[in-house]
């Protein structure tokens, strides 16, 4: 399954098509023959829009979210959400017109001495500048908060009861660093591996499964991205299965020796196929939002697929 391409009004619009084929919100009904105005949002208004679904205060306290690049006064028509803020998505979302390209990993997480246009930070930024795109991050507020990362992967696999891992520290209950909860029934750990691999879109690493191909999986942990900081949690919850990204060797390996009866089984994914999930859910949530305020905005999901591996070779 490829990223596509994911258009979204805001509830109760007519909508409308542009000449490009994409769709575009209408004025929201408060009843038959009367029509609420609509305008075009500043970027202030799409932030307190943004703050609303995943507030920063989710945000963990070594991570770098919020407003990267941009004026908020600025009239944002057109958000285009991403996973990474790569060169090639930065030009996709110029190309069409973005006013604001919202993206899960922050481009300056770490501390840099320049954005001079001769470094790939330096070119994202003179690039957003230039074309006055803004540059919004919602990371691991966008894991904690409800129908986060975490939370539209523990849906996509059919988890009932979901719980956080973690809980957040200045959340709700039900907010927190990722999601562990059941199957309606179980299945053998062969099955439900497929079953990841299917709703998950394609790419080059594929999935990758330790543990007995028919032991029976019924209560799973999940946390999009990389997840190997939490098998204390894990293990805790009782988890038949971990599904998460970035699975490196030594703690995988100390992983398998520490399970009971082989569980914890470990599923690992793509971090990018494991977080794009996040991405339609996040874009319906914004216009849906925005659409409730009166604003006229066009959101849709990037379609370029920023993993950064293009092939693998395997035995046989």
């Amino acid at each position: 399954m490829e990223p596509v391409d994911t258009d979204v009004t805001g509830p109760g619009n007519t909508g409308g098509t542009n000449d490009d084929g994409t769709s575009h919100g209408g004025a929201p009904s408060e009843e038959a023959g009367a029509a609420k105005p609509v305008d075009v949002p500043t970027l202030a208004d799409v932030l307190l829009a943004v703050e609303e679904l995943w507030p920063e205060s989710l945000a963990e306290s070594w991570d770098e979210v919020g407003l990267v690049a941009g004026h908020p006064s600025a009239p944002v028509a057109k958000v285009m959400f991403a996973v990474d803020p790569t060169l090639q998505v930065i030009e996709e979302a110029v190309e069409w017109g973005a006013g604001l390209l919202i993206t899960h990993h922050p481009l300056l997480l770490k501390g840099v001495t320049t954005v001079a246009a001769t470094t790939p930070k330096g070119r994202a930024v003179h690039r957003l500048i230039e074309s006055g795109t803004a540059l919004l991050t919602v990371h691991t507020n966008g894991d904690s908060a409800v129908g986060g990362v975490s939370d539209v992967l523990a849906d996509a696999l059919g988890l009932k009861d979901v719980a956080p891992l973690i809980v957040a520290a200045n959340g709700l209950p039900e907010e927190g660093i990722g999601r562990v909860g059941d199957l309606a029934e179980a299945v053998s750990l062969g099955d439900f591996a497929g079953r990841v691999f299917e709703i998950l879109p394609a790419v080059a690493g594929g999935v990758r499964v330790s543990g007995d191909r028919n032991g029976l999986v019924r209560r799973v942990a999940v946390c999009g991205g990389a997840g190997d900081s939490l098998f204390d949690e894990v293990r805790a919850s009782n988890a038949d299965v971990y599904v998460t990204a970035d699975l490196r060797h030594h703690p995988a390996s100390e992983a398998r020796e520490a399970a009971l009866n082989g569980r914890p089984y470990l599923v690992d994914v793509s971090h990018f196929a494991s977080e794009w999930l996040w991405l339609p859910a996040a874009a319906a949530a914004l216009g849906n939002v925005l659409g409730d305020q009166g604003h006229d905005v066009e959101v849709r999901v990037s379609t370029t697929n920023s993993d950064p591996w293009d092939f693998i070779l395997t035995p046989g």
